[in-house]
């Protein structure tokens, strides 16, 4: 079986270190590829090299990104036929309700605050890919 993907959209580099620690510490094995702002995420999946880039188990999505916001990188996976099925969770700092609630609308799976909390965001990041790299079946390419 083939080493399942995370993508990871996030341009905080001590947020980016910080899960990619919890992942490695909650021994989840699975490649991470980085996007650190909303354009490289949207070439992620409809760039010039998107045909040989893997197709992630799952997208790990913050909202508040320089040049795209992640609310529009949603909105674009959600609306092109090869993506619009990318299990995506949202994992912002983002207090905001109208971001839960425009976030659910336009799709994504699942909406996470990043708990301040070392140890809490420890946990959650296990969950997370306890859950979308071992529990969840993803539908057929």
């Amino acid at each position: 079986m083939d080493e399942k993907v995370i993508l990871l959209i996030e341009d905080n580099p001590d947020d980016e270190l910080l899960t990619l620690r919890a992942l490695k510490n909650n021994n989840i094995n699975a490649q991470v590829k980085v996007a650190r702002d909303g354009q490289e995420a949207i070439d992620y999946f409809f760039g010039a090299e998107a045909s040989v880039n893997p197709t992630p188990a799952v997208v790990l999505l913050d909202l508040k990104l320089p040049k795209v916001s992640g609310l529009e990188v949603l909105k674009r996976i959600r609306a092109d036929e090869k993506t619009e099925m990318q299990p995506v969770v949202i994992l912002t700092s983002s207090i905001e309700e109208q971001d839960l609630i425009t976030g659910y609308q336009l799709g994504a799976n699942s909406y996470i605050r990043k708990p301040v909390d070392f140890g809490q965001f420890m946990e959650a990041v296990r969950q997370l890919g306890l859950y979308w790299l071992v529990m969840n079946e993803l539908p057929p390419s």
